[in-house]
C-alpha cells in the first residue's frame, strides 16, 4: 500500500473560482488533467510532500496547506492500492503556476470547467468545494481569496464566486460590518475608473462569525460583472 498526496489549490481570477489544475506527463491517464500530488517519500512527512509536489508541478512555494481528508477506494489508481491524504489551500490571484518534474503543463480553471479529471480527483473537488462553501459561512476563510486589503465589494466577489450566486450589494456589506472581528477597516482606500474611492479593509481577529454569512436559500443567478477594475461600489 502507497501514500500519496493531492492539492485542491483555489482562487478567484476574473469573479469567478478556479481550480489549479496540471496536466499530466506520465501514464497512468497520459495527458489528462489532474490535481497537483504524487507520492510521499519513505523519509517525508505528509505536509512536506504535499509542498514538494506544489512546488514541482506548478512552481508554487508559498501556500498555507490544511489537510482535508483520506480517500483509500480499492481501484481508486490503477497501479496499485493508493491511500491519498487531501490538503486545501486558498489563494488570491496573485500566482501565475509554471509546469515542472511530471507535469506537461500547469494552469487555473475554472471550477465549473474543470471535470473530468483523473483518479478521483472529481470526488475529491466535489467534496473540497462543500467544504470551502460550508466553512465561508462560520469562519473567515473568505479573507484568504482576498488580497492583504480589499474592499467590501472584492470580499462579496469571493462569497459570489465560491457559493456561485449573487448577493444583494448592499445587504452583504450591512451584514459583514456587523459581525465583531471580522474585518478591520483601514485607513487607505482602492480608487477605481468609476466611482468614489472604496475603503480598505483586513482580516480582523476572530476565528469564528458570529453571527455567521449564511448562503441565501434561494440563490440568484449571477450577473456579468462590469468590467471597471473594481465592479459596483458599495
Amino acid at each position: 500500500m502507497d501514500v500519496a498526496v493531492d492539492l485542491v489549490v483555489l482562487a478567484v481570477r476574473s469573479d469567478d473560482l478556479n481550480i489549479l489544475l496540471v496536466q499530466r506527463r506520465k501514464a497512468p491517464f497520459k495527458g489528462q488533467w489532474a490535481l497537483p500530488g504524487g507520492g510521499v517519500k519513505r523519509t517525508e512527512d505528509l505536509v512536506d510532500a504535499a509542498r514538494r509536489e506544489l512546488q514541482e508541478e506548478t512552481g508554487i512555494r508559498h501556500a498555507q496547506l490544511d489537510q482535508r481528508g483520506i480517500y483509500a477506494t480499492p481501484g481508486r489508481d490503477p497501479r496499485g492500492h493508493v491511500i491519498s491524504v487531501t490538503w486545501l489551500a486558498l489563494l488570491p490571484d496573485l500566482t501565475l503556476p509554471t509546469a515542472g518534474s511530471d507535469a506537461k503543463a500547469a494552469c487555473w480553471r475554472p471550477v465549473r470547467d474543470a471535470a473530468p479529471l483523473a483518479f478521483d480527483h472529481d470526488e475529491i473537488v466535489r467534496d473540497s468545494l462543500e467544504h470551502v462553501r460550508g466553512r465561508l459561512e462560520h469562519t473567515p476563510m473568505a479573507v484568504d481569496l482576498c488580497v492583504v486589503e480589499f474592499t467590501i465589494t472584492e470580499l462579496r466577489t469571493v462569497y459570489e464566486a465560491v457559493w456561485n450566486t449573487q448577493l444583494d450589494r448592499r445587504n452583504f456589506h450591512r451584514r459583514a460590518l456587523r459581525i465583531p472581528g471580522f474585518l478591520d477597516r483601514t485607513d487607505r482606500y482602492r480608487i477605481g475608473s468609476t466611482g468614489a474611492p472604496a475603503p480598505l479593509y483586513t482580516r480582523g481577529n476572530a476565528d469564528t462569525l458570529h453571527p455567521p454569512l449564511l448562503r441565501p436559500r434561494r440563490p440568484s443567478p449571477r450577473s456579468n460583472p462590469t468590467p471597471d477594475g473594481q465592479g459596483p461600489k458599495p
